[in-house]
């Protein structure tokens, strides 16, 4: 098995990489999953070292800590009190860090595990740091880590003026760059003027089973946010959040969330019926299973819901053939065509945004919608909106990748 190094670990054994840091004050970006291979959060190996002067640190989405469970709950700043540091929230009072909190280190480091999907909000905090730093002249290392999905790439590209905090820029739904690699290119494409350095992974294989991007049994996995429990999830994730935008359960409240769906008023055999009729091209690489299950929080909660679990763990998966964006949008249209007037939509405030659709919001623009609830597209029409998209971002992605 090929050994792998991720970037945090790769800062703290080599003395040499460290040393533009020395007389810095340094800050760090990071959540839960940002730990060592022997699973020291990056906060406490980066402090126990003489050379490095750690002066603030910043929590994401779900928080430092991680302990915030649904979207919209947020986190306030805080002093940590095992390093007198203050720990400023990014998904609190600001989304973009104010000119004091930048005013308290000149070297941050951004350690996050990405999830590989756009929508993924840490995705949107990188972007934002990287435009503060650029506008108070501050420093970024990415300190990097694998994309758990891997490198294929899915999806519509999000469409001009429907940017948000699930939507950084025009990126496709899943799009197969490191962390490292997305920071590379917002600097590009947003043309900064920042000193943005990547300390890269040594030994990341995104090609080679069985993880396919996640080092499957070398590393352990720590959940980067409260619902992101696994790798399977992982790979589902890239078409089961568009469930956040569904009146449908996207399996919160339970122990496999956005790795199963449903409702209490949905026929799951019927449904999987429907999706083999419909699409039986976009349901390959994984098992689908018709299940029973009641959440205990969130939608639908202490109601019984039938449903369906996507399973990509066991000899079935296929890391090339399963396009998860694609399944999960054949789901929405065959339950049209079974309950055309079922309430699918969800409309409520999602991420800050009232006025836009969530499902719009997460897709980045109406289309997915109109398809789905447009009697007379088939799946060969979306296929033609994504085809070209998937392609270009291929072309794209290439100047920026670095393994």
């Amino acid at each position: 098995m090929t050994s792998i190094s991720f970037g945090l670990d790769r800062l703290l054994a080599d003395a040499a990489l460290r040393k533009p840091l020395i007389g810095k004050r340094v800050a760090l970006l990071a959540h839960p999953a940002s730990v060592t291979a022997d699973l020291t959060h990056a906060i406490d190996a980066l402090a126990s070292l003489p050379d490095i002067r750690l002066t603030a640190a910043f929590g994401p989405q779900h928080g430092l800590r991680g302990d915030k469970q649904d979207n919209m709950v947020e986190s306030a700043d805080f002093l940590d009190p095992r390093h007198g540091i203050p720990v400023f929230s990014l998904y609190g009072e600001v989304r973009r860090p104010t000119a004091a909190m930048m005013d308290t280190f000149d070297v941050l480091l951004i350690d996050l595990q990405d999830l590989g999907c756009r929508i993924y909000t840490f995705i949107t905090t990188l972007r934002y740091m990287l435009e503060s730093a650029a506008e108070h002249g501050k420093q970024v290392w990415v300190l990097d880590r694998p994309n758990p999905a891997g490198r294929p790439v899915e999806g519509l590209l999000l469409r001009p003026g429907w940017e948000s905090f699930v939507g950084a820029g025009p990126l496709p739904m899943r799009h197969g760059l490191t962390m490292g690699e997305l920071a590379a290119w917002f600097v590009a494409t947003l043309k900064l003027d920042v000193d943005c350095r990547v300390v890269t992974m040594e030994g990341w294989a995104p090609d080679v089973g069985p993880g396919y991007g996640w080092p499957l049994g070398e590393h352990t996995w720590v959940n980067p946010s409260p619902n992101a429990p696994n790798l399977s999830m992982a790979r589902c994730y890239a078409g089961t959040v568009m469930l956040e935008g569904t009146t449908l359960s996207e399996g919160r409240g339970t122990t496999r969330p956005l790795e199963l769906f449903g409702a209490p008023d949905i026929d799951a055999r019927s449904l999987l019926a429907q999706l083999h009729a419909l699409a039986p091209q976009w349901l390959s690489g994984c098992r689908l299973r018709d299940c029973w299950f009641e959440p205990t929080f969130h939608k639908h909660a202490h109601q019984l819901c039938n449903g369906i679990q996507i399973h990509v763990e066991d000899a079935s998966y296929e890391h090339a053939e399963f396009r998860p964006w694609r399944l999960q949008s054949a789901v929405f249209k065959a339950l049209r065509r079974q309950q055309p007037d079922y309430p699918l939509w969800r409309d409520f405030p999602y991420e800050y945004e009232r006025d836009r659709l969530a499902i719009d919001l997460i897709n980045g623009g109406p289309l997915l919608r109109e398809w789905v609830d447009d009697p007379q597209a088939t799946p060969s029409d979306l296929d033609a909106l994504a085809k070209p998209d998937e392609t270009a971002w291929e072309a794209i992605r290439r100047d920026y990748l670095l393994y």
